[in-house]
């Protein structure tokens, strides 16, 4: 722990990083709810000045050798002990750099996107609210401290998916996200008191350290299994992964914020911050690996078949949170971290891209985006062709650099059945991404299809340049992110050393890789961009894979037939008959016991004078028999 004096501009900045979104967040809620652009003045402010701050800090600690820590005891009993406070390394540097950042585009974009909505001021205090807890849960030194900000990420994320709480899907989708995360939440507190139990406190860097060792290896695998699960609820992994794709019921902005470096990223971000620990157990590790890759193919084949342009996305990022999970499983902390943070650039930009699509023709649908002239907006359109090729892996693009570490990683592991996955998992991306670039840029002859989708959003008139500054400088971070990757790794590598080493080169991979992309995006043209293609993919050629692709792979008929089946008839039933024939009858016995007594004591209280005084008679005439006889 590190004193703390009164001009340490670390700590400073740290507390104006954290601390003033909240800030924001309570007087746009108190004061200036009736005044939109004082709002939204507030809260760009208070998000601009945590992006300075982190910029500060990552500078200030470019090549830091070991960690800085600020903490508070705030609770402590018998051998148990919590602190509080503010903990700083590479990782937590580069996170809250990247939250903060793609906070304020976000909110830049909104200020158009979001033009004339009667809602404003609220989406703001709301937006403010996700900066306060996702920034905190990034610097968090304990387990229960990022716990407590993990819960308001989450509440947050309910707040902004319902934000227009009068559609009825758009509320539905905001409850079935907060109940499905609250499910990996459980898990994830049973693993801190796992830990909290076996160890005493919850430091993230004693749980790193050599603390950990004083664990036995069931322990460790119990608590790493315990607080992955709640690291498959919070990024949508298999199999509670069917609330993302429709999170898309909240405004688009909101979509971007969570699935590039907020709430979803925040799963991803709690295995990287706590990877030491899961390295102690091979077996934690493995199923990491497996829940990872079956995440990020069936996500896949679910995006190959939507119409949705932002469902598209949302699979896509169920898939990359998965492959970011294999990468880490796989032992190489700096391909998962570092794909983190590419992908946060290049899927905001995806999402906001969609956003103006969405904006200008008031439909989710990309068949009618194409249709009503989609690649007449040039921006927005040479933004998302750059962001795609970001999300398939093409060179010179940042998703290139991050994708080939991880394939890196696989490729070392003695299994190869985890790279061919990996390189099944670029052949799908890079499919079902282009699939969507061709149905919009080469629209199939159909007239001016101006049927809504049923996903289609409200639309508001704001300012298109408003919304075009921040698709491009998303669009040159997505190109040049890739280049500073070396920087980066040995940024991130410093307070490890060597526990992970970069992944052996394979000469044969990136050529793997990029062919297979060649082949999928040469299919994807073939398919759906070429002059007289039909526009039906192979998948949709096939009924039976078509309805299993559209039905999400029935995870949510599953969850479904098992609300009916087992909780609503057998322990709702079980429950209500135990509230009838035991609580309420034993509340009714003991009313009807009650009232019994009641009547036979009602005879000594009858008013009749000459009976009291019998009764007081007789008592007397015994106690003197008692007493003198």
């Amino acid at each position: 722990m590190i004193a703390v004096g009164s001009t340490d501009t670390t700590l400073l900045a740290a507390i104006a990083a954290t601390k003033l979104p909240f800030v924001a967040f309570a007087v746009i809620l108190l004061l200036t709810r009736r005044r939109p652009r004082l709002s939204a003045g507030l809260s760009l402010t208070a998000i601009a000045v945590s992006l300075a701050s982190a910029g500060f800090l990552l500078v200030k600690h470019w090549g830091i050798a070991r960690p800085i820590e600020y903490a508070a005891l705030w609770l402590a009993g018998g051998d148990v002990s919590v602190r509080v406070g503010i903990l700083i390394d590479p990782l937590s540097l580069i996170m809250l750099a990247v939250v903060a950042a793609i906070c304020l585009l976000v909110q830049v974009y909104s200020l158009g996107y979001m033009a004339g909505d009667p809602g404003f001021s609220r989406y703001y205090a709301f937006m403010s609210l996700f900066a306060w807890a996702m920034t905190n849960l990034t610097l968090a030194p304990t387990l229960l401290q990022l716990y407590i900000f993990w819960e308001l990420v989450g509440l947050a994320s309910y707040l902004l998916i319902g934000f227009w709480y009068e559609k009825f899907s758009a509320s539905e989708a905001g409850k079935k996200a907060f109940v499905m995360t609250r499910c990996g939440d459980v898990a994830f507190f049973l693993g801190l008191l796992l830990i909290l139990v076996h160890l005493g406190n919850l430091d993230i860097r004693e749980l790193n350290g050599a603390a950990a060792g004083r664990l036995s290896p069931t322990v460790v695998t119990a608590g790493a299994l315990l607080i992955f699960g709640g690291i498959i609820g919070k990024s949508a992994q298999f199999p509670l992964l069917t609330w993302l794709p429709d999170a898309m019921e909240g405004p688009t902005p909101v979509s971007a914020l969570l699935h590039s470096a907020t709430m979803v990223a925040a799963g991803v971000y709690l295995f990287a911050r706590l990877f030491p620990f899961f390295s102690l157990s091979p077996t934690a590790l493995g199923v990491c690996l497996a829940v990872g890759t079956v995440s990020m193919l069936i996500a896949s084949t679910m995006a190959m078949v939507s119409r949705d342009i932002k469902q598209v996305w949302a699979y896509s990022t169920i898939s990359q949170l998965g492959l970011m999970i294999m990468g880490l499983a796989a032992g190489n902390y700096v391909a998962g971290v570092f794909h983190l943070t590419t992908h946060a650039a290049f899927k905001a930009l995806l999402f906001l891209c969609s956003g103006v699509f969405i904006h200008a023709f008031h439909s989710n649908d990309m068949v009618v985006i194409g249709r009503q002239g989609g690649r007449r907006l040039r921006v927005p359109m040479a933004c998302l062709v750059i962001a795609a090729a970001a999300l398939s892996g093409i060179p010179p693009f940042s998703g290139y650099f991050s994708k080939e570490r991880i394939l890196g990683a696989l490729a070392d592991l003695p299994n190869p059945l985890w790279v061919a996955a990996g390189l099944l998992g670029a052949f799908l991306t890079t499919y079902y991404t282009f699939r969507l670039i061709f149905i919009i840029l080469f629209p199939a002859p159909g007239g001016e299809d101006t049927a809504q989708s049923h996903g289609s959003e409200h639309g508001h008139h704001g300012g298109y340049a408003v919304m075009a500054w921040p698709l491009v400088i998303l669009a040159a971070v997505s190109v040049a992110l890739g280049f500073g990757e070396k920087a980066v790794a040995q940024f991130l590598l410093n307070p490890f050393g060597s526990v992970t080493p970069a992944a052996a080169h394979h000469a044969w991979l990136p050529y793997a890789a990029l062919g297979l992309s060649a082949a999928a995006m040469l299919l994807a043209w073939f398919e759906f961009g070429r002059r007289g293609a039909g526009q039906i993919g192979f998948v949709e050629r096939v009924a039976p894979l078509h309805a299993l692709f559209g039905e999400r792979w029935y995870i949510d008929r599953a969850y479904r037939w098992l609300l009916d089946q087992v909780v609503y008839r057998l322990f709702s039933r079980l429950c209500a008959r135990n509230d009838q024939k035991i609580i309420d009858g034993a509340v009714d016995g003991l009313g009807r016991v009650i009232a019994a007594g009641g009547g036979r004591m009602s005879i000594l209280h009858t008013g009749m004078v000459q009976y009291r005084l019998i009764v007081v008679f007789v008592s007397i005439a015994l106690m003197a028999i008692y007493f003198f006889i």
